[in-house]
């Protein structure tokens, strides 16, 4: 084995960890939401902006202390971080509060698994990223997966609409493409540089839904560690993870191996919450791993050396 093919098998393996322990931080926020919308009177949009905001807030403030350098960014690339921050950020909380509310969470559930499928096809025709029978039999795997997990029993009576249906879509599009424009940035930034651009133009974007809405304060002291939380180690480590690991990742590889987070707020809830997984749940989360070990055992050709010949 050449030394590139070991590096870059090292950096596909580290990407791989990084995303999935992304996924650990992700998932610990349905625990945490639960108890803030539990605990106070805030909306789910507001608990969306005032999450961006103190997220935005902290990471500026911590790279302003630590590494000042992380702050400058090229202008070219400004439009690309407020696209990203308006649609993958900001425009993704509105539009999957809105979906659960029209169609209900379990549908809602079911349409976010299309995210890794949306991201495959956009990052074929965009970054020329190989579309192989791995990528493709994971993707399958994974929205079957997801399936099972989110226990389809009906919703409860709710009326689907058309437009309930095309929102539902909408966010499965914006939260996959987190990894499009990730995987643009990426090369030319630190995470932290992108994240603090991202939530600081995700926080605009929600600004609007907040006019005339009252402050949630005062709220409980477990509703302030619970916000802390989910600020901190689901948001903030969660997301640097996943940048860090897009990095060293295809956008579709990242995507797909993202819905493992689907696993472990399924043991999450299971513990904290006390929602049971049945069997369909169990098979559902067996076949999301096997999706993520299909895309793990994928080996990436080599590009063939050039020759001093040939150049």
């Amino acid at each position: 084995m050449s030394k590139k093919t070991e590096k870059q098998l090292t950096d596909k393996l580290q990407g791989l960890m990084l995303v999935i322990l992304a996924t650990v931080c992700w998932s610990t926020s349905g625990i945490f939401i639960n108890q803030i919308l539990q605990g106070s009177k805030i909306t789910t949009v507001g608990l969306a902006f005032w999450r961006d905001l103190s997220t935005f807030l902290c990471l500026l403030i911590g790279i302003a202390i630590i590494r000042p350098d992380y702050l400058k960014v090229k202008r070219r690339d400004i439009p690309w971080l407020a696209a990203m921050g308006a649609i993958s950020i900001g425009s993704f909380h509105v539009m999957w509060n809105t979906s659960v509310m029209m169609v209900g969470a379990s549908i809602s559930t079911v349409l976010q698994c299309n995210a890794p499928i949306f991201v495959t096809l956009m990052a074929w025709q965009l970054f020329d990223e190989p579309l192989t029978g791995r990528k493709i039999a994971a993707v399958v795997l994974a929205a079957v997966g997801i399936i099972f997990i989110s226990g389809i029993r009906g919703n409860g009576g709710m009326e689907v609409t058309t437009l309930g249906i095309i929102i539902a879509l909408g966010s499965a599009i914006t939260y996959g493409s987190f990894s499009l424009f990730g995987k643009k940035l990426t090369g030319d930034y630190n995470s932290w540089t992108i994240l603090l651009y991202v939530f600081g133009f995700a926080t605009l974007t929600l600004l609007p839904f907040q006019i005339g809405q009252p402050t949630p304060w005062p709220i409980s002291t477990n509703v302030i560690y619970s916000f802390i939380a989910i600020v901190l180690f689901t948001t903030i480590s969660g997301f640097g993870l996943y940048t860090t690991g897009l990095s060293k990742l295809q956008a579709s590889i990242a995507s797909i191996t993202s819905t493992t987070e689907v696993v472990f707020a399924g043991i999450l809830a299971y513990v904290f919450l006390g929602e049971r997984l049945d069997v369909w749940q169990i098979i559902g989360s067996l076949l999301i791993v096997a999706g993520v070990v299909l895309v793990s055992l994928a080996k990436e050709k080599p590009k063939p050396e050039v020759s001093p010949h040939q150049q």
